[in-house]
């Protein structure tokens, strides 16, 4: 399990510049159950495109670079 968080940490890190780069942040919290668990932070909370950027961005990354995940949810 420790491999698979290591690779999430690794994507997450290369997706934050753009999340970064329109004011909002994305915090790592845990993987358990297949499930990815993260904080969106910043302009995130609140926007109007957190669910796609959640859904057709960040979990479509990690479905297709990690196979032991199964979805994506955050923590508000």
């Amino acid at each position: 399990m420790e491999n698979v968080e290591n690779k999430i940490k690794f994507i997450l890190s290369k997706i934050k510049p753009y999340i970064r780069s329109h004011g909002g942040d994305i915090e790592y919290v845990r993987f358990e159950d297949g499930i990815v668990y993260v904080r969106m932070l910043g302009a995130c909370v609140g926007c109007s495109a957190l669910d796609t950027t959640l859904n057709d961005a960040i979990e479509a990354i990690l479905l297709e670079e990690v196979p032991e995940i199964i979805g994506v949810e955050n923590l508000s």
